[in-house]
Formats: C-alpha cells, structure tokens, sequence
C-alpha cells in the first residue's frame, strides 16, 4: 500500500507510537518505539533481540498506534492505526535509531553510542490504515 503523504509527516513529528505484535498464546504484547517512513514500509531499529522482534518472526502480523497532536474538525483527537505485516533483518540498527534520534532527542543527541551492535532493523509492509485523520482509509 502507498503511505499517505499526511501519514509520512505524522511520523516525522515524533509521534508516540505503539507496536502491537501476538505473543505464543495469542495474547497482545504492546511496546512502544521509534519508527520512520522509509518508501512505502514504516521501519524501527533494535539492539537487542527483544520479544516483539520474536514475536514477529513468529507471527509477522502486527498493528501500530500512533497518536497526533492534532484534532479533528468536531475536538477528537487524531490518531493512525496501521495494519500490516513486518519482517526482521539482521543489522543496520545503528543508521535507523541514529536518524530517529536526531528526530526524538534533538540533532546534537550522542545516542546511540557508535559502539552499538549491529542489532537489527524491522519493516513493516502496510495492508491497511485507520483512525481519526486525514491519513485514515477506514475508521476502526
């Protein structure tokens, strides 16, 4: 699916977003982290081999909530849910979360550390976008 133009500048405003990824049982595991439009994919970086990175090797269906600032034209405030399927590559951890830190923490952030691990990158191909917003295909 094409991302929206209106979706793109979201993220770029440093949004709170929320991962949705199934644990073994079925059960919703929640965390929240930093991601980026990167073409048409949303994509975050991670050091470590977190639940959520197995959870998604597992099962690659995932949601992603992100809250706007923004409001709508009757008060409500606007929100993305994206819907899609993510997949897990080894490396380039470094290059996204350093991006994303110059974006969340300010420009003159030294995070990550240049002695990061390689850790791992994740792509999200989206299937379908909801919510409150000019970006929303449907309402959920």
């Amino acid at each position: 699916m094409k991302l929206p133009q209106s979706l793109r500048d979201l993220l770029a405003s440093a949004p709170a977003c929320h991962l949705t990824t199934l644990n073994r049982d079925g059960s919703p595991q929640v965390t929240v982290n930093w991601y980026e439009a990167d073409g048409d994919e949303i994509v975050s970086g991670h050091f470590r081999d977190h639940v959520k990175l197995k959870n998604v090797r597992r099962n690659p269906r995932v949601a992603l909530s992100i809250a706007a600032t923004t409001k709508n034209a009757i008060g409500l405030q606007e929100y993305a849910v994206i819907y899609g399927e993510a997949k897990v590559y080894e490396g380039g951890a470094f290059e996204v979360v350093r991006r994303l830190a110059d974006l969340y923490l300010g420009p003159d952030s030294a995070f990550p550390s240049p002695s990061s691990p390689s850790g791992y990158t994740m792509r999200i191909s989206v299937h379908r976008i909801a919510g409150i917003g000019p970006w929303a295909t449907e309402s959920d």
